[in-house]
């Protein structure tokens, strides 16, 4: 108790793995970081269930903010525990939205919507098997509709690496273009970077090298022919709703994405 400790509190997808790897990559580089050879002792929790007792006795919900300008620091001496907030803007304005993340530890992570679209000559072949392995992973289907892309909307799908490339934008263009596409939207907790995580890299060849599993490793054949596309972030996941989807999803549970601007 006679020196201060930094208690911090952070927040992202996989966040025990991923600050387990972190802490244990700072062991490893032990000898490289300090003259001494010793690092700082850190204690981190295990599960959320852990994680919840621990905050509590340290931050009160006010302590708490989200959002990419915004920071909380806590000191923890021996004499007393002190905050200290901050925030920084970038450009003209920003903005700032306290949470409960107290109630989102404590009630579990979110259902949320994806949207996946099975590229012509893919889904009406494999079909029964893509739905099959949707419901193994654990996603619900709550839209579902198949369509002629027009151009405008398939360019929109590309990734800026393909639109800056004039042969690749047509040959992406002509195929989207070529057949009919199966769109769905699905649900479930985490549902973004799972979605993104079972599809794999772009390239079925990057993907078979990483895992034969991957969708666009037994689907795919080329980067234009690929089998699938998929949103590949929340913001996304929220225009890809609401341009194959505008009508609304009245099955869905998941609470309304929002689209954040920067």
């Amino acid at each position: 108790m006679s020196n201060p400790v930094l208690v911090c509190v952070f927040r992202g997808i996989n966040a025990y793995e991923t600050l387990a790897g972190v802490l244990e990559g700072l062991t490893q580089c032990r000898e490289k970081l300090t003259t001494n050879g010793s690092l700082p002792q850190t204690v981190m929790a295990l599960t959320p269930e852990v994680t919840f007792r621990q905050a509590i006795l340290f931050f009160t919900e006010a302590d708490f903010v989200t959002g990419k300008t915004c920071f909380t620091l806590q000191e923890h001496t021996h004499h007393s525990l002190q905050s200290l907030s901050f925030s920084f803007s970038v450009g003209e304005s920003w903005r700032c939205r306290a949470e409960s993340l107290f109630t989102y530890l404590h009630t579990g992570a979110q259902v949320l919507c994806t949207v996946l679209l099975i590229k012509p000559g893919v889904w009406s072949r494999n079909l029964a098997r893509i739905l099959r392995n949707l419901e193994l992973e654990k996603f619900t289907l709550v839209g579902m509709k198949h369509m002629d892309l027009e151009p405008a909307i398939a360019l929109g799908l590309l990734p800026s690496e393909v639109k800056q490339d004039p042969a690749a934008l047509e040959a992406h263009c002509t195929y989207l273009t070529s057949g009919t596409a199966l769109v769905l939207c699905l649900e479930r907790p985490n549902a973004v970077k799972k979605l993104v995580d079972l599809l794999g890299p772009e390239d079925p060849k990057l993907a078979q090298a990483l895992g034969p599993c991957l969708w666009r490793a037994q689907y795919g054949t080329s980067t234009v022919h690929n089998g699938f596309y998929g949103s590949k972030s929340y913001q996304m996941a929220v225009r890809d709703m609401k341009l194959f989807f505008p009508e609304g999803l009245c099955c869905a549970k998941c609470q309304t994405l929002e689209e954040e601007e920067v």
